[in-house]
């Protein structure tokens, strides 16, 4: 056969086979798609988990999928980002569960007063095929698919005056989420819970609206806390952690081997990031400290007493919404296996 011959024969057989595909398959085969992620921090865990992630993907889909990261809230408050999400306008949110709970109650779960005694503990947890399968569904129906997660640390509670013992909290206003288990957390210890988002803290701090912040150390000293509330209480109560979810909207548009890698992708780097996590924590602690700051830790039979009076928030406040109820006992039942 003469080459012109066979080119002609080789040409036929493609147009054939590309014939045969559907026109998506056509119109995906070349397209590359932007990947736009946000949360309300920066510099920090979630930070670098999305860095990490936008990376990795890009990498393993050969350029096909490029992400663009949002920190620090610029594409406007934590209910306008999950909305975006929803809406596939922004394709990733990560951030607290406690924020998604106006979706679906059951990611406040995660966030029980008393579940968790240790960083080892939650990565357990967080890993329990059970508990997987809860944060990757239950915001789907609602346009969220869980594809990762990150610890972050135990709560404290940044002070604008120096609390040594419990009986020091009362009466005094402490922000929190807009999290029932947050609000009630306050209430045991006596104190008085504003709702209040990440971006008010520092001037709420700075005017005396506050007394003091439920949050991380991370975010104290990424915010630098440290020249209106010196004096961090380590509560260690509740353990903050991190859920990533993604628009099912977007996802649904990548052709399958695309929605592949990113799952894959989210699941590795949710693994990779435990050692950055313990590193940059005690990090942030010994920081806080050098800028003169102080970490106070309550008696010790004052703290037993305080997980004594906190254990319970998370049956309490669900025994009248089945779900919800649920989903606690999923998670202290994965944590009793999980010491």
């Amino acid at each position: 056969m003469s080459t012109s011959r066979l080119l002609g024969a080789t040409g036929a057989a493609l147009a054939a086979v590309c014939a045969a595909l559907p026109p998506s398959a056509h119109a995906q085969a070349g397209k590359t798609f932007v990947m736009k992620m946000s949360l309300a921090t920066i510099n920090e865990t979630q930070h670098e988990w999305l860095r990490r992630f936008s990376g990795l993907v890009e990498k393993d889909s050969g350029g096909r999928i490029t992400g663009e990261i949002y920190p620090a809230s610029q594409l406007g408050p934590i209910p306008r980002q999950i909305e975006g999400v929803q809406f596939g306008s922004v394709q990733v949110y990560m951030g607290p569960p406690e924020f998604l709970s106006g979706i679906d109650k059951r990611f406040e779960a995660l966030s029980a007063p008393g579940l968790f005694s240790s960083q080892d503990q939650t990565v357990k947890v967080m890993n329990d095929p059970p508990v997987r399968q809860m944060l990757r569904e239950i915001g789907i129906k609602k346009g969220l698919e869980g594809i990762g997660t990150a610890p972050i640390g135990p709560s404290s509670m940044a002070m604008r005056k120096e609390v040594r013992h419990l009986a020091d909290l009362k009466g005094l206003k402490i922000r929190v989420l807009a999290s029932p288990f947050q609000l009630e957390l306050i209430r045991r210890m006596d104190a008085s819970p504003v709702a209040m988002t990440l971006a008010d803290v520092m001037p709420a701090l700075q005017q005396g609206a506050i007394d003091g912040a439920l949050a991380t150390v991370t975010v104290y000293t990424t915010f630098q806390y440290v020249d209106v509330a010196k004096y961090v209480v380590e509560s260690e109560q509740p353990y903050l952690n991190s859920i990533v979810v993604m628009s099912t909207k977007w996802l649904a548009s990548l052709p399958p081997e695309l929605q592949k890698i990113v799952r894959d992708d989210a699941e590795k780097v949710s693994q990779d990031i435990v050692p950055f996590v313990k590193e940059f924590f005690a990090r942030q602690r010994d920081i806080w400290k050098e800028k003169g700051g102080t970490l106070i830790s309550l008696p010790a039979d004052e703290q037993a007493a305080l997980i004594a009076r906190i254990s319970s928030i998370g049956e309490d406040l669900s025994k009248d919404n089945p779900e919800l109820n649920q989903a606690v006992h999923l998670v202290f039942e994965s944590a009793k296996r999980n010491k």
